[in-house]
């Protein structure tokens, strides 16, 4: 059996669904002909922070705006690493106006945020793996922003390219297991980047395409507990093999707006 991997209390920001809905598209998974439930996303959320805790995690949660149906996704608003907060200037209209409310939440509690110039989602596009910051581009997040990040933050930045639609965030198509590996579906993203991450991550677990669309890309890891999308079967049993403990929480409410649970968690890192 494989050994164990190792997990590490991790501190989340949240964003309670009370406004949630689908009012346009600005991703191929958003239709009008699909109606929220908002008394079952609501439900789905709880559990999702619920499970957070139960596996001794802290759960902070940042006040929903009227009118903004997206803000439940909380990791698109900022990305942090020791402290810094790299904030967000969303690509659509619509969320923009998310970026006021989650940067007054890092400056309330403390933190300096840097406001970036470029179009840049947050952890939709920036997902910290250990000593560097994986990057996607090609539907939302900028390439510009990427070197902000670096220059801010100051981790070596990797750029990858995303080239289908069905996965318009990095978060959508890749997650960090751990400090070391990644989870990830090749075909979402460029030969070229295909390659990085080949040499990057030789060990890297992979999905493919029914897992990827089930959202068992958008997954959360600890360390060793991954909250994954519990129809995503195939990732799943190659998680357990690999020695991981996947949790499976429903989030089928938040798949109608394109996210899943990676969507609605801002991790917030201070060291």
């Amino acid at each position: 059996m494989p050994s164990s991997p190792a997990a590490r209390p991790r501190r989340y920001l949240m964003c309670e669904p009370r406004h949630f809905d689908v009012r346009y598209a600005i991703n191929p998974w958003m239709r009008a002909d699909a109606p929220v439930d908002r008394e079952r996303a609501l439900a789905q959320w709880q559990t999702l922070v619920d499970t957070y805790r139960s596996l001794g995690h802290t759960v902070e949660t940042l006040d929903p705006v009227p009118g903004l149906p997206d803000m439940v996704f909380a990791a698109n608003g900022a990305v942090v690493v020791g402290g810094r907060v790299f904030g967000s200037r969303f690509h659509a209209p619509e969320r923009r106006p998310e970026s006021t409310a989650h940067h007054a939440w890092f400056k309330e509690a403390g933190f300096d945020v840097r406001e970036p110039e470029s179009v840049c989602e947050g952890e939709g596009d920036l997902v910290p793996v250990g000593r560097v910051m994986l990057a996607g581009t090609g539907f939302r997040t900028s390439e510009a922003a990427h070197r902000e990040a670096q220059e801010y933050l100051g981790i070596a930045t990797v750029t990858l390219r995303l080239v289908d639609p069905y996965f318009y965030h990095l978060d959508t198509a890749l997650f960090a297991l751990d400090d070391e590996n990644v989870a990830y579906y090749p075909e979402a993203f460029s030969p070229g980047s295909r390659e990085v991450l080949r040499r990057l991550y030789p060990d890297a677990v992979l999905a493919d395409r029914e897992d990827a669309l089930a959202f068992g890309l958008n997954s959360v890891s600890d360390g060793r507990h991954v909250v994954v999308s519990p129809t995503a079967t195939g990732l799943i049993a190659k998680l357990a093999a690999r020695g991981y403990e996947p949790v499976p929480v429903d989030l089928s409410e938040f798949h109608k707006s394109g996210g899943s649970a990676k969507c609605c968690t801002q991790e917030v890192r201070t060291a």
